[in-house]
């Protein structure tokens, strides 16, 4: 018979274990996001993940807030994070650090979110506001931009649901290479 597993059970690292463990190469930029529950959700998805860190930039909340806090439950003490007030200023420092910049967004030139072809790690993955997206400055900053193939009347998904699946398509490809150099040597 199949149960639910307890936090014990499932071995889950403690805040001072999570904060000194290797984490994915994978930077998150969270640029004038309205809803700070879409921002709690985000942190709780980049501490699942084990992401390097989340920059929040333009008028996007930061913590502490009520309504990241309920939403994060705790997430916003184990993510490395930071605020930038300009996102371009933060992209500027992540490509001299060697970051691709990806944004997720529908473009005239955007590639399949799932294509690890697409990535080059370390990345940075850019979410823009959950009604206008990224904008065209920052858009026009990224190396590449990424789209979740959408098959219904819907062109958009919450910002939310986006960042939890790309950022775990990007855990995936990110670790199937690592496990694939692996493999080689």
């Amino acid at each position: 018979m199949m149960k639910q597993l307890t936090g014990q059970e499932m071995q889950r690292l403690g805040a001072e274990s999570f904060r000194a463990a290797k984490k994915h190469p994978i930077v998150i930029l969270l640029h004038n996001i309205r809803s700070m529950w879409n921002v709690g959700s985000i942190f709780r998805t980049c501490d699942a993940a084990l992401i390097e860190k989340l920059i929040i930039t333009g008028y996007t909340a930061t913590p502490p807030r009520t309504q990241i806090d309920k939403v994060a439950l705790g997430a916003t003490e184990t993510v490395n994070w930071e605020y930038i007030s300009d996102p371009l200023n933060a992209i500027q420092t992540l490509k001299s650090d060697g970051y691709q910049i990806c944004g997720l967004e529908i473009t005239d030139c955007s590639k399949p979110h799932y294509d690890s072809s697409n990535y080059i790690f370390p990345t940075c993955l850019i979410l823009g506001n959950e009604v206008t997206g990224i904008d065209n400055e920052v858009l026009s900053a990224c190396d590449l931009s990424v789209e979740i193939p959408q098959f219904g009347t819907k062109h958009s998904l919450n910002v939310a649901v986006s960042a939890g699946i790309a950022v775990f398509e990007l855990v995936k490809i990110y670790r199937q290479s690592v496990l694939s150099k692996t493999d080689r040597n």
